[in-house]
């Protein structure tokens, strides 16, 4: 496993990410694992040589009877009964609602839910601390104030932003170099072979400019990449199916031909290909990718391998232009 540096922090993650989002007990649906699987699918994720772990507070408060928590707390008990907390990069994030009164990116809120996200994952340290989404209703200077504090109290090694626009995220490097707060070292957008304008155009270029790493989220598109999902018949096939109804389309249609040749000319499959297609751009550090069970991880994992030559890449490109 290639292991890279996120940013210009010290922190050295694998290329492949392994997305928390579907941990949670009791797994009421297909794609959110109760404990048990939750914790055979990151002991799988260790013997492959993942270290990078991404969650949130606020997962998964979609659930009925949830209040958010519920997979900081899986990981929490997971590394304390295994002893694996330095084997792992601890990603997690801030500022989505976790109730009335309880979101956004102020000082205090921050402060308030680090120390919560702590006690959930029973460390003493957060790895990378993430921004989940811009807080429009408070300063750039507030937000980056409270990390500033978390670092030096050593409660967090580097910060990132999630769903930032490049104007928001310019301006937070900015005023972190104008008074000397830690800057954000990660950008999580949404980003995937289907989902390529507003990275490419605009979040791109900042990042590669400012050498930021980059952790990309839907990096299957909720699995439509899969090939999964080719007809609305399909759509049954998984709660998340509604979510990929927009991209049965000419251009979605084209993109599932183009990694179905793909995959067959490298004995491969088509998710694999999706996420090396990721891994192979230069700006992409670590893609996200969710598996409900340890035998789709195994799957996934192969897409770190997997070298797509130049007309692989150019025939991708051009079917999701």
């Amino acid at each position: 496993m290639d292991y890279v540096n996120l940013g210009t922090s010290s922190l050295k993650v694998s290329r492949l990410s392994i997305g928390a989002l579907c941990m949670g007990d009791p797994g009421w649906r297909p794609y959110v694992l109760p404990e048990e699987g939750s914790r055979a699918v990151f002991k799988r994720a260790l013997e492959h040589g993942f270290n990078l772990i991404d969650t949130a507070d606020n997962y998964s408060r979609w659930v009925p009877g949830h209040h958010g928590g519920e997979s900081e707390t899986i990981i929490g008990k997971w590394l304390k009964q295994r002893g694996a907390r330095n084997k792992v990069v601890i990603a997690t994030k801030v500022g989505m609602e976790m109730g009335p009164d309880k979101k956004g990116l102020s000082k205090a809120y921050i402060l308030r839910e680090a120390e919560e996200s702590l006690k959930r994952l029973q460390t003493d340290y957060i790895d990378l601390y993430q921004s989940h989404t811009d807080d429009a209703e408070t300063p750039p200077q507030e937000t980056l104030e409270a990390y500033a504090q978390l670092t030096k109290q050593g409660k967090v090694r580097a910060i990132g932003a999630s769903n930032f626009s490049a104007e928001r995220l310019a301006q937070s490097f900015r005023v972190s170099d104008a008074h000397t707060y830690p800057r954000y070292e990660s950008l999580q957008p949404h980003y995937n072979l289907y989902e390529r304008s507003e990275y490419e155009t605009k979040l791109e270029p900042l990042c590669r400019e400012k050498g930021i790493g980059v952790i990309t989220y839907f990096s299957l598109a909720r699995g439509f990449l899969t090939g999964k999902y080719r007809s609305e018949a399909d759509l049954s096939k998984s709660p998340r199916g509604g979510g990929v109804k927009g991209h049965l389309n000419q251009r979605g249609m084209r993109i599932l031909d183009a990694l179905d040749k793909v995959a067959k000319q490298l004995s491969s499959t088509p998710a694999r290909v999706a996420l090396a297609w990721l891994i192979a751009r230069p700006s992409v550090t670590a893609p996200i990718a969710s598996a409900t069970s340890v035998e789709q991880l195994d799957d996934l994992a192969g897409a770190v391998s997997l070298e797509l030559d130049a007309a692989s890449i150019g025939l991708l490109n051009q079917a999701s232009a």
